[in-house]
């Protein structure tokens, strides 16, 4: 019995202790994507804590959730409180409603995209997501202009270890509508409602799907190579299909050839 005995005040003396967890920072967390993603993040309970950049102040009342204050127009950035999250989701989104605790969310301007990601990098942040809206064809357009030119080679330039630009919908679909003449875009604006007209893998997911996509991405992250890597969003799409889920993702983040399923179709 001694060998127990030995175990039990082994045991005793050196109590197994919690891993620390990383925290999470989200910019963009108002509109319908964001604020699923932000949802999605506190659900998992898988940083601590999770903090959104506000634009106004707000009460908190959600466990694991802190708030940073920033202006619209990203003039003067606070620094961060320690410990400095690892991981940080800039998310576009179209506007969400006037009332209610979402319009106090920042909602990030493309054109700053380098000076929030900059700040960002600065502070500490290894790991960037930029998330892109879901559902471009709802989006005003000066945001679909401004995503048109988003500056990722900039935000590239800065040095994160990791950074993924996810692209829930086709790129293209956000702002390239001006290069089309009015009967183009009129055939196109056509075909867009036809659904079943359009290959399943390229129609769009709804918000609270890409948000577990963006988060299951999110928290694979740690593990997998540095570099830099656009999602595409056949990618999304296998991912939610029984066969694929976390094991496709990890197969990806290891640059391993996607499945035939998965090549990327040219649309005309």
């Amino acid at each position: 019995m001694s060998w127990l005995i030995h175990a039990l005040r082994s045991g005793a003396a050196e109590p197994v202790r919690p891993a620390a967890r990383e925290g999470l920072l989200i910019a963009g967390a108002g509109g319908p994507l964001g604020s699923a993603i932000l949802e999605r993040a506190l659900g998992l309970a898988h940083w601590a804590p999770v903090t959104a950049l506000v634009t106004r102040p707000i009460d908190v009342t959600l466990q694991g959730l802190r708030v940073l204050g920033v202006d619209e127009a990203l003039d003067a950035l606070p620094p961060i409180a320690s410990p400095v999250p690892s991981t940080a989701l800039i998310v576009f989104d179209r506007d969400a409603s006037a009332h209610g605790r979402e319009a106090a969310f920042l909602r990030p301007p493309p054109s700053l995209l380098p000076r929030l990601a900059g700040w960002l990098r600065d502070a500490g942040v290894r790991r960037l997501l930029v998330v892109l809206p879901h559902a471009p064809a709802l989006l005003p357009e000066a945001l679909k202009r401004g995503l048109a030119s988003l500056d990722e080679q900039a935000v590239a330039a800065l040095g994160f270890d990791q950074l993924l630009i996810v692209r829930p919908t086709r790129a293209g679909t956000a702002g390239d509508d001006a290069h089309f003449s009015r009967l183009q875009r009129l055939g196109r604006a056509l075909l867009a409602q036809l659904h079943w007209m359009v290959p399943q893998r390229e129609q769009p997911l709804r918000a609270a799907k890409v948000a577990q996509f963006v988060i299951e991405l999110a928290r694979l992250l740690p593990g997998a190579p540095d570099g830099t890597r656009v999602v595409p969003p056949e990618l999304l799409w296998d991912w939610a299909q029984p066969e694929g889920g976390e094991p496709l993702l990890q197969g990806w983040l290891r640059h391993e050839p996607l499945p035939d399923a998965a090549v990327p179709v040219q649309r005309w």
